[in-house]
């Protein structure tokens, strides 16, 4: 009788225990989420998401079409981080905006390539040609400063990242600027004679930057994206596991056999 309750005793301590050790597990687990825009961010967030599930981070991927939305919901509480944009970008939010976002880690980068389906090389481009550029301050600089460098352009000394076509002072082929949406570049390839596209929406729309691009920025240069948060959140545990997933052996060669080298890791 004695040994039946001391058995008894010891399955039920022992199922207690296993409850108990499943709640410190649940409890140790924390779900955030995550924005992205469609593309190469979103399909490298699929793999940091793997490995952060592995250190007890759950993330829940929240993807956008847009590059103004994924700080506005981040912002306003609707996000806990976002993975799609470059400091620049992100610098010139807060200072329109107020937002209090911050950067707490660079991701990859994705070289802004020059476009077009109706000339080979830049040289083709006949005067008062049609050039896309995105509409917003920092990829549209970003653009013009590519422009600038390919000697078809030139801006005003003092222009900086955030140069707008009214910086330009020199166009010998009098090109004409068409500013868009970043995301809407690619489907206007057809309406103008060449477009400045980044690189995650080229991928996106099936151009392969290495092979299509008739120019490219370089590897090196002021616009790797980063990891943003806010700035509320900079001490909490899950930036770190967030930030480390990001940086693991197995997402830096996914990145590598994913994108043959269009996006390029920056840690």
């Amino acid at each position: 009788m004695q040994r039946r309750f001391v058995l008894k005793l010891a399955a039920v301590l022992g199922a207690a225990s296993v409850f108990a050790s499943a709640a410190t597990v649940a409890a140790a687990d924390e779900t955030i989420k995550v924005g992205v825009t469609g593309g190469p961010h979103a399909q490298i967030m699929e793999a940091v998401k793997t490995v952060a599930a592995k250190n007890g981070l759950n993330i829940k991927i929240v993807e956008f079409s847009d590059y103004v939305q994924p700080n506005a919901a981040l912002a306003g509480g609707d996000l806990d981080a976002n993975s799609y944009q470059h400091d620049p970008y992100l610098q010139a939010q807060v200072k329109d905006r107020g937002y209090k976002l911050i950067r707490v880690a660079d991701t990859v980068t994705y070289p802004m390539g020059i476009y077009s389906k109706k000339i080979k090389t830049l040289a083709e481009l006949q005067p008062g040609a049609k050039i896309a550029v995105p509409n917003d301050p920092t990829n549209g600089g970003r653009a013009l400063l590519l422009l600038q460098k390919q000697g078809l352009l030139k801006l005003r000394a003092d222009a900086g990242l955030k140069a707008t076509p009214l910086d330009i002072v020199e166009n010998s082929k009098k090109l004409k600027i068409v500013e868009l949406d970043a995301a809407q570049i690619p489907r206007s390839l057809n309406d103008v004679d060449a477009a400045a596209i980044n690189t995650n929406f080229a991928m996106e729309a099936g151009l392969k930057p290495k092979q299509d691009a008739i120019a490219i920025e370089d590897a090196k240069g002021p616009y790797v994206n980063i990891i943003a948060i806010r700035e509320a959140d900079k001490g909490k545990p899950w930036v770190a596991k967030l930030v480390a997933a990001y940086h693991s052996p197995e997402v830096k060669q996914f990145i590598d056999g994913k994108f043959g080298g269009a996006v390029i890791t920056a840690w």
